[in-house]
């Protein structure tokens, strides 16, 4: 999957058009790397997403093409460092 499409799916971006302005922008990063919006993500992936001064990580833990409202925050683990 798509890391613009997960960021919408999983409801951490609420459009996909605001996700991929995020990954041209640099704010986006996948293991470490800067992601471009097409960067294909799998389960285990580590992303890193800055929202202004904020960064957020998380752990992937699945990719449906579809999900609700209500089992979004079950797609990601989101890490404490």
């Amino acid at each position: 999957m798509r890391i613009d499409k997960f960021l919408k799916v999983s409801r951490i971006i609420k459009r996909r058009t605001v996700a991929q302005d995020a990954c041209d922008g640099g704010r986006i990063e996948v293991n470490g790397r800067e992601a471009k919006p097409s960067k294909d993500v799998k389960p285990g992936d580590i992303v890193s997403v800055r929202f202004g001064n904020e960064s957020v990580r998380f752990k992937i833990i699945s990719t449906p093409d579809v999900a609700g409202k209500a089992d979004a925050s079950e797609l990601y683990e989101v890490l404490n460092d």
